[in-house]
């Protein structure tokens, strides 16, 4: 049995600060919804004895970083259902969940799955190839209206409309195949000096609808309330203000709108407490290390009683 952890795949970030956020009971039921390369998971793991860790993923290519054991389970499937597939291995509640967002550096660095602005591959961006939409459908067949509307949304972009339409001129004249056609249709809308972020917030924006992400993640945190156990820990690290949104007024006011809903004694009404008042940061030694980690944003939650 190895306990290499596959940092090839996807360098685990702030590593010691999820472990730490879970409060780990070593007999105690873990589930990491995002095991990617297992850096996360394989820690977790580490630090039960008879507990038991349950990982989720729906690409397959992250089936390869699993390893045998009896207390180690990895579902090959969308965090969405989770509740089901729990119930389905006869857990009704776990002592504490990990969810680390977004997409792994294998994904962006394998140049084929289309995540990326660096190269020129086919327009794919699915998180699970097996699913039918791709960011090739997306591009190419969304109305013009509708492309504004991912891009506004999920990109934050200022002047969607015109960027919309910039992308229906050219697959007009051309079906844009590739991500290297879609960046060249559209750089010329960059500001001065920022091209590589606009681009950035235009391939979010895509992948973000391409993978119904924030349907998703709401899903995924309203199931969070019925499974982890009072006391337990719901660990979460998002990459955009997005993703951070959702998860902060999920956690903070029960309600991914932030609205507030209190009871006759004006107490707010809400599943969780808050660890950390405010999301926690990689060290500048880990930004040094691993640059990617400098988006990121840690939440840390206990799970209320009742």
């Amino acid at each position: 049995m190895t306990t290499n952890n596959n940092y090839t795949y996807h360098t685990p970030v702030m590593l010691q600060e999820c472990i730490d956020g879970l409060a780990i009971n070593p007999n105690g039921i873990y589930v990491d919804v995002t095991f990617g390369g297992g850096g996360h998971s394989r820690v977790i793991w580490e630090n039960l004895s008879q507990g038991k860790l349950i990982a989720f993923d729906q690409d397959p290519d992250a089936l390869n970083n699993a390893w045998e054991a009896p207390n180690f389970h990895l579902i090959p499937s969308n965090f969405a259902f989770l509740k089901n597939n729990l119930k389905a291995l006869g857990i009704e509640q776990v002592d504490g969940i990990l969810a680390d967002l977004g997409v792994s550096s294998y994904q962006f660095d394998k140049p084929e799955r289309g995540f990326s602005i660096r190269s020129d591959e086919k327009l794919d961006m699915r998180m699970n190839p097996a699913q039918e939409k791709s960011a090739l459908q997306v591009v190419n067949d969304y109305a013009a209206q509708e492309l504004m509307l991912v891009l506004a949304k999920y990109g934050e972009l200022k002047a969607p409309r015109k960027i919309a339409e910039k992308i229906v001129y050219h697959r007009m004249q051309n079906t844009i195949k590739t991500t290297g056609q879609l960046v060249n249709a559209i750089e010329s809308m960059a500001p001065k000096n920022k091209t590589n972020q606009f681009l950035a917030q235009v391939f979010q924006a895509i992948r973000i609808e391409v993978n119904d992400e924030m349907n998703v993640l709401e899903k995924f945190l309203e199931q969070t309330k019925d499974v982890i156990k009072p006391k337990g820990r719901l660990v979460v690290m998002s990459y955009h203000s997005l993703e951070d949104r959702l998860v902060k007024n999920f956690i903070k006011r029960g309600d991914f709108t932030g609205k507030i809903e209190k009871d006759f004694f004006g107490n707010i009404l809400k599943p969780f407490t808050e660890i950390n008042r405010k999301p926690i940061k990689a060290l500048e030694e880990e930004l040094v290390a691993n640059p990617r980690s400098r988006s990121a944003k840690l939440r840390i939650a206990e799970r209320n009683e009742g």
